[in-house]
């Protein structure tokens, strides 16, 4: 592992979102925008060093833009599916996944990733 490559952080944007309700299901997107925000500003709290944040969205969240400190993969089917695309291509390096999905954390582990709950960065 490339002790020395910045922790990359993906974070399943649907499942943070969703794991509060807050009225988010009125505003996907705006919801999603708020959470890439929140990602620019306060980064992931308790990692310190550098870090390249991958904020994965799907659905109706597509067409959230990139911004500095923040880049927004869109999904083109399962945003499942981009997170683990995105885990398997980070080998080699530290990689963190924030999610809650059970199935998600099971398949991103097997590909090397650490896992971490929402809360990490819901502030």
């Amino acid at each position: 592992m490339d002790e020395n490559a910045p922790l990359l952080v993906i974070v399943d944007a649907a499942n943070v979102v969703g794991s509060v309700p807050d009225g988010w299901w009125r505003d996907r997107r705006g919801a999603a925008e708020r959470l890439r925000d929140r990602l620019a500003a306060d980064g992931v709290p308790g990692r310190p060093g550098p870090v390249e944040i991958v904020l994965v969205v799907e659905g109706a969240a597509r067409g959230v833009e990139s911004v500095p400190g923040v880049r927004v993969e869109a999904a083109p089917g399962s945003g499942d599916d981009r997170v683990v695309e995105l885990a398997a291509a980070a080998e080699g390096r530290p990689c963190l996944v924030v999610t809650a999905d059970r199935e998600l954390r099971r398949r991103v582990t097997e590909r090397g990733a650490e896992v971490t709950g929402p809360r990490t960065v819901r502030g």
